[in-house]
């Protein structure tokens, strides 16, 4: 029961698919209580995959481009549970032309880095006002220190994302809340199915990471994102855990 009375928020649950998902089924399983959130037309897909979690888990509406929902998002939190132990950001989005590294324009980018990087900083200044005893701040991304195929100006943003949580790290220690991200492998997620040609990622994987990669598992990257909201890293902030089979340790 590693987070036995915690109280969580999770962004990113999209379809049973997701290690957002997985993040609140092992988080309940372990003991917390879960607020998941979505916007739009996708708050009714995330409502129908949250009765799929051992305990139903409540969704609020917000959407991290929306000053207005980022305003509210600790009022409509309030409405299921009186503070939050722990944040999960598991958003991404870059525009199609973003996959196109020299073509890209800057709306489309800019919009990649407003959604992929600078929502971990809006969201956690948003959940701030509910975590007044500190807590865990942690983030997905995929590993920025390569120019990867295909991934473009996403890859950028995950860039930005990375420096945006050693930044965080370093503001919000002082209010007792460590910022850590998992970096983890390639998976078979919807988020995926977006990016065109993500099928390399998958066939590299498999064969080149030392304890081998299953792209259809997201429950290790998962099980990271869970141990690291539980209070077994305490002194670990502005931290990137590799949940990859070793791949980003090993060269061709």
């Amino acid at each position: 029961m590693l987070l036995e009375g915690k109280k969580l928020l999770v962004t990113g649950v999209l379809m049973d698919s997701s290690i957002a998902f997985h993040v609140a089924r092992l988080a309940q399983e372990q003991g917390a209580e879960v607020v998941l959130t979505s916007f739009g037309r996708t708050t009714k897909i995330t409502t129908a995959i949250a009765k799929r979690l051992p305990q139903p888990a409540p969704v609020v509406e917000l959407d991290v481009a929306s000053e207005e929902d980022l305003a509210a998002l600790a009022d409509r939190v309030r409405e299921h549970v009186d503070g939050l132990d722990g944040v999960v950001h598991s958003i991404g989005f870059a525009p199609q032309g973003a996959f196109s590294f020299m073509d890209a324009s800057w709306e489309d980018v800019s919009t990649a880095v407003q959604i992929s990087a600078f929502s971990l900083q809006a969201l956690t200044k948003a959940a701030l006002p509910l975590m007044s005893d500190g807590g865990s701040v942690v983030g997905l991304t995929f590993d920025a220190k390569y120019a990867w195929p295909v991934y473009d100006w996403m890859g950028v943003a995950k860039a930005a994302f990375e420096s945006t949580n050693r930044y965080l790290a370093r503001d919000m220690g002082g209010e007792g809340i460590r910022c850590n991200l998992v970096s983890a492998g390639p998976i078979r997620t919807t988020a995926a199915k977006s990016i065109p040609g993500f099928e390399q990622f998958e066939e590299a994987w498999g064969s080149r990471a030392p304890l081998g990669w299953d792209v259809r598992d997201p429950e290790p990257a998962a099980r990271a994102v869970v141990a690291l909201l539980s209070d077994w890293f305490p002194a670990t902030t502005g931290e990137i855990v590799h949940v990859d089979g070793g791949y980003h340790a090993v060269g061709a």
